[in-house]
């Protein structure tokens, strides 16, 4: 394997001054995605994230590769069927990172199971050759054996099926990491600040590097706008009185202790009050419980769970659960905002209503934004904003190959987040040294995400190149100082630069335990 480029050397890269094929600004599901599919097809391609890559949105997922059963009420069939043609690429294309997982919807009686069974057939159906088992109606006794962590009160029966599971921010890396291998240049902590034009056509980028300040001026035949929930704010760059395309909304997960719901099987509520479906999901040893759909004005970076958000998952979970789980239950705790494209009716359906449909933008400038989705349908929300920066930027005509290619680290079998990279790995000290008894986390982790995943920071690895915030937030806070002394070693850092890293990670491990409470504020 090649070694990784190192942060200065891409940074060296960058004063170069070469005119790149493609940027792409934002490093979350759709601009990795877009920097992988460009990159794979031959152009030269650079990627600025602001922060870490899946910072934000996508890394604050449901941990779910599917097609999106409550799509089916809707009646979104065409977003159903592509969302389970791509959920079947991903299981062929990154095993190592995604895999399939059973379903149970119990029912309080014989017409709900009837019901349910119907609307699942019709998921089967819309999956053709891509489905991945038949769902099957469950009796009493099969239900309970299913879910053991599930009430019995007033139960009918259930429904399984099968959908797919992964882990959100490692598949993130697998992307930064295939990107890279396909020559791209990929740099988190630098920020675009402005957007460089030329006779009314945007013809690159301004940036800064967040850690030393410098601004770079890059000159790009494209450029694509795939920030998540914040395009809007990029496409002001361009056209300060831009119409929004997006509504934000917020929604949050609670981590419990897997006793809550033992066993291998998913449960999911097919409507709660709010209109929603809730998961409750094994996950990384825990239990994954969600989610909420909240009305935002603003767009925090770092959001966090409304309170009245906590406690309507925790009473739904009551409801349904044999064992109540109570607020000090709560491993772990974390909000993200989906980035809802923006209906005609705004407001007359609240954002539950709204599709997770996306959409290809093209300024009068030139600028090409990617607008909406979601992780699922990350590779082809790919394809077709970089089919679109292609003819802006008239790039030569090379087709997408991402439908077959194999991200980073898939060899063929079901191996864990590493994969291929599990001997490189297991040849860094301390790869058989755990930081914490509860946490699967090594030292050599540490090592191998700062030495080949990009992090920067202690937060970065405790949140997204190891999981360890969003399964136990006590466990990962007590791993700080040990983590910090590392990131110190192999960053050479300062003793100023390392106190305020530990700092920050520590804030990060409060807000997920909830410490405090869960922030008040106003929720439609």
């Amino acid at each position: 394997m090649a070694n990784t480029p190192s942060r200065a050397e891409q940074l060296a890269t960058l004063r170069a001054g070469q005119r790149w094929d493609v940027l792409i600004i934002g490093g979350g599901a759709s601009g990795l995605g877009a920097a992988v599919d460009a990159a794979a097809r031959g152009y030269s391609t650079l990627l600025l994230e602001r922060g870490d890559y899946a910072s934000g949105t996508s890394s604050r997922s449901t941990k779910l590769i599917h097609g999106g059963v409550r799509y089916l009420r809707q009646g979104d069939l065409g977003l159903v069927r592509h969302a389970l043609i791509e959920r079947r690429r991903l299981l062929a294309n990154a095993g190592h990172l995604v895999h399939p997982l059973p379903f149970v919807i119990p029912a309080r009686s014989a017409f709900q199971r009837l019901y349910y069974g119907s609307g699942l057939k019709l998921y089967d159906l819309l999956a053709g050759s891509s489905n991945l088992a038949p769902s099957r109606l469950l009796d009493r006794r099969q239900t309970l054996a299913a879910l053991p962590g599930l009430s019995p009160r007033g139960l009918s029966g259930g429904v399984q099926y099968w959908d797919g599971q992964f882990d959100d921010a490692r598949l993130a890396i697998a992307l930064l990491r295939t990107a890279g291998d396909f020559g791209a240049t990929c740099l988190n902590y630098l920020a675009v600040s402005g957007l460089l034009t030329a006779g009314g056509k945007v013809c690159g980028a301004v940036a800064e590097d967040g850690e030393s300040g410098e601004r770079f001026e890059l000159p790009a035949k494209v450029v694509i706008n795939a920030t998540g929930v914040y395009v809007d704010a990029v496409r002001r760059f361009e056209a300060p009185a831009a119409s929004p395309v997006l509504t934000p909304s917020q929604g949050i997960h609670l981590v419990l202790d897997a006793a809550f719901l033992p066993g291998e099987t998913a449960l999911l509520i097919p409507e709660t009050a709010d209109g929603r479906v809730m998961f409750a999901i094994p996950w990384l040893g825990k239990v994954l419980l969600g989610t909420t759909d909240t009305e935002r004005d603003d767009l925090p970076d770092d959001p966090q769970p409304f309170a009245g958000e906590v406690d309507f998952l925790l009473q739904t979970a009551a409801g349904v659960l044999a064992q109540a789980p109570q607020r000090a239950d709560i491993r772990s705790a974390f909000a993200g905002l989906r980035p809802l494209l923006h209906p005609d009716d705004a407001g007359k359906g609240g954002t539950a209503a709204l599709s997770r449909e996306h959409a290809v933008l093209v300024s009068a400038g030139g600028l090409v934004t990617v607008a909406g989705g979601k992780w699922t349908t990350y590779r082809l929300m790919a394809e077709q904003v970089v089919d679109r920066a292609a003819a802006v930027g008239q790039l030569p005509a090379v087709p997408c190959t991402t439908a077959r290619l194999k991200l980073h680290g898939w060899n063929g079998l079901s191996s864990g987040p590493y994969g291929t990279d599990a001997p490189l790995l297991a040849a860094l000290p301390g790869h058989d040294r755990l930081l914490h008894p509860d946490l699967t986390l090594t030292e050599a982790m540490v090592r191998f995400a700062l030495r080949h995943e990009g992090a920067r920071t202690i937060e970065d690895i405790l949140a997204r190149r190891h999981r360890a915030l969003f399964l136990d937030a006590r466990a990962a806070a007590a791993c700080i100082a040990p983590v910090g002394d590392i990131v110190a070693e192999e960053l050479g850092l300062s003793a100023e630069r390392l106190a305020a890293l530990v700092r920050q990670a520590g804030q990060r491990a409060r807000q997920f335990r909830l410490d405090g409470g869960a922030p008040a504020g106003t929720q439609r």
